[in-house]
């Protein structure tokens, strides 16, 4: 007879188990939190997706080993396949890898108890002297004690000789249930007689208030925590308290994106929110337990501009792609118009940096973290201005990773890409809007800038997109009141009045002859193709947020020459 296998107890079978053997797992449960942990498929291909513990060691160097449930390794592979990630993904990045391999062991679905009776044997067994294993997890430690599901429930609080004796009905025996101290005492004694050291560190924080407070509501398992952690003298990090903050910091808009799906598991945006809290908070550690693996971290400062900060002046910011900041070197070839902000800034009164990147979209700037070299550099007063769409309506899924979702509505959709990763992608208006909040977070003031035109007249006249990306961005002023310097029109306006014919001549021939010298005549103003400026049409782009600026009484506008 075919024996019914659980979630867990598939566990025994997770390396080089035949297929037939995970045939009859059950389907995933919600739990009393209204959530399902674990993706449809079945939960043996997680199990099987996880890294074989001690597997990723090199030579005799060190492993990091983490441990915990979804919030820390998501989904059934953890690839972000249902948009949305655990921080242990990301935890690899403040670590050096020829020093110290990173092993995310979490699985969704597991508590204190589970883990530790289910999963954690085969972590113990690898552990070596010097390894480090970082213990997060208590998100699923409610329920009932002894169901035929989960039995993954335990007693609140850290007293050791608190205990409940019963059947196990998942399990088939008897079994005996301790307090969530107790069972952090037991991964602590495990890690310590293996020659390994362990850290203790609190729960990711959920996306619900504190009607009292108005601010995050923070977990009681991180008291619980960092009392063993005190009492057993081993190193504890706050992370509840930390990413908590950083939540209570932003607009309710915001803080509801860094979640995906419900109130507990991360976006992108969330997970990579709480791995920089928990670097952030093992770097900052005075506890001297920690200074060696310390030695082996990095990039938990975060990457700013590269620009001199001067005491009393303000800087602004340029963002966007190629149209803004280009190869600027040659006369004869391609501008970006930030280049030439010198001609209409007074350097004397703010500082200049062009943080623009050519070939980028909202999407693909804010995915390689330019935005947030910008975020970073932000302090109040200072402005900055926000200018794509050139490279926004492309493919989705291609190499360049770089295509939104068409308009402005907070809509968003999990694609996969041609290199096999999963990306959550959002609307245009959706990364504008995120741009213009992140910057007024800071203290600082966003200006939109509609995107430049191009060498294009078709009727005789330039080309204007005022019925796409020209929409987009007013729908995204109406909803967000950011200021908006309508360059593209401002530019348009110019090379019209310069070189636009009022009327084609009615021959289809002589029309395209007409159009084409129009272009070759219009053609100093850009290069190469029909949407690369030149350095005057840098110039002249410049010169049209000169022109924005002062039509809109902006505070900007007082830093332009006089």
């Amino acid at each position: 007879m075919k024996r019914l296998l659980t979630a867990f107890t598939a566990l025994s079978m997770m390396m080089g188990a035949q297929a037939q053997n995970f045939d009859n797992l059950p389907d995933p449960i919600e739990d009393v939190n209204k959530v399902v942990d674990n993706t449809p498929d079945s939960i043996a291909k997680a199990l099987m997706s996880r890294p074989k513990p001690g597997s990723t060691r090199k030579g005799s160097q060190p492993v990091l080993f983490l441990v915990g449930n979804s919030t820390m390794r998501n989904g059934t592979k953890g690839n972000g396949s249902n948009g949305q990630w655990g921080w242990g993904y990301y935890a690899n990045k403040y670590f050096d890898t020829e020093k110290i391999a990173v092993e995310n062991q979490a699985l969704g679905g597991m508590s204190t108890r589970t883990f530790y009776t289910d999963l954690w044997p085969a972590v113990r067994d690898a552990l070596k002297p010097g390894d480090w294993v970082i213990v997060s997890i208590g998100h699923n430690d409610n329920g009932e004690f002894f169901d035929k599901k989960r039995a993954r429930a335990v007693i609140p609080g850290v007293d050791p000789d608190t205990m409940y004796v019963g059947f196990n009905q998942r399990l088939q025996r008897q079994d005996t249930v301790y307090s969530y101290g107790t069972y952090l005492r037991k991964y602590i004694q495990d890690i310590r007689q293996k020659g390994a050291n362990p850290i203790l560190m609190s729960l990711t924080p959920r996306n619900a208030y504190d009607e009292k407070t108005g601010k995050t509501i923070r977990k009681p398992q991180t008291e619980w925590a960092a009392y063993v952690a005190a009492v057993e003298g081993v190193p504890f990090v706050d992370l509840n308290e930390r990413s908590g903050q950083k939540l209570d910091s932003y607009s309710p808009w915001k803080k509801n994106y860094h979640f995906f799906g419900d109130k507990i598991h991360t976006s992108k945006f969330g997970a990579e929110m709480n791995a920089h809290s928990a670097a952030e908070g093992l770097w900052e550690s005075r506890n001297p337990q920690l200074k060696p693996l310390q030695a082996m971290m990095k990039n938990v400062e975060p990457e700013l501009c590269s620009f001199k900060r001067e005491e009393g002046k303000p800087v602004v910011f340029f963002t966007g792609d190629s149209t803004v900041k280009n190869a600027d070197k040659e006369d004869d070839g391609m501008w970006g118009w930030a280049s030439q902000a010198f001609t209409v800034f007074d350097e004397s009164k703010i500082t200049l940096c062009n943080a623009a990147k050519a070939g980028r979209s909202t999407r693909s700037f804010i995915r390689e973290g330019l935005w947030d070299k910008v975020y970073h550099s932000l302090q109040p007063g200072d402005f900055v201005t926000i200018q794509f769409g050139h490279n926004d309506i492309c493919p989705i899924t291609d190499k360049k990773a770089r295509g939104v979702i068409p308009g402005t509505q907070d809509t968003c959709h999990v694609y996969q890409l041609d290199n096999g990763t999963f990306e959550v992608v959002y609307s245009f208006g959706w990364y504008l809007k995120k741009m213009i909040d992140d910057v007024r977070e800071k203290g600082a003031t966003p200006i939109l800038v509609s995107l430049t035109p191009r060498n294009e007249w078709p009727g005789g006249k330039v080309e204007r997109r005022d019925g796409s990306y020209g929409k987009w961005y007013r729908e995204v002023v109406e909803a967000t009141g950011v200021e908006f310097v309508d360059l593209h029109n401002l530019s348009a306006d110019f090379l019209d009045k310069k070189f636009s014919v009022k009327k084609l001549s009615a021959d289809k021939e002589k029309a395209k002859a007409e159009v084409a010298k129009i272009k070759e005549k219009a053609g100093k103003y850009f290069k190469k193709d029909h949407t690369h400026a030149s350095k005057i049409g840098a110039q002249m782009n410049a010169q049209s947020m000169a022109k924005g600026l002062k039509a809109n009484n902006s505070p900007l506008a007082k830093y332009l020459k006089k």
